[in-house]
């Protein structure tokens, strides 16, 4: 497991990022690395993939930090949602108020009215 997780300056190297901005991603609440007991970040191998997916969102679509924050966020609720999908778990009453309630998390974070 230790091998998985890379400290910071590591990290920024790896993925064409100055540790800097790794930072601000973390004040932002975009990624969320482990600390160490002296508390130098580390970060695992899902870390770095959000990290470079928020890169391509920043640098490649164009999207601000406020709209990579929003789509993390539907992109949460869609994981929420995805195995409620189940035919077979759909006629059971909780799984379809668990679907509304996550479906209804999901049209207020893109403000549409349902």
């Amino acid at each position: 497991m230790a091998d998985d997780l890379i400290f910071i300056s590591m990290a920024a190297r790896m993925l064409g990022m100055h540790p800097q901005t790794l930072r601000k991603y973390e004040r932002l609440g975009l990624v969320r690395p482990t600390r160490t007991i002296g508390s130098m970040r580390l970060y695992s191998r899902d870390e770095l993939a959000r990290l470079r997916f928020i890169k391509y969102l920043v640098e490649d679509v164009g999207v601000n930090l406020a709209g990579v924050q929003q789509l993390l966020e539907i992109g949460q609720v869609m994981r929420r949602i995805q195995p409620l999908m189940d035919e077979s778990l759909l006629a059971r009453g909780d799984t379809r108020r668990r679907l509304l309630r996550e479906m209804s998390r999901l049209n207020a974070m893109l403000g549409i009215d349902a």
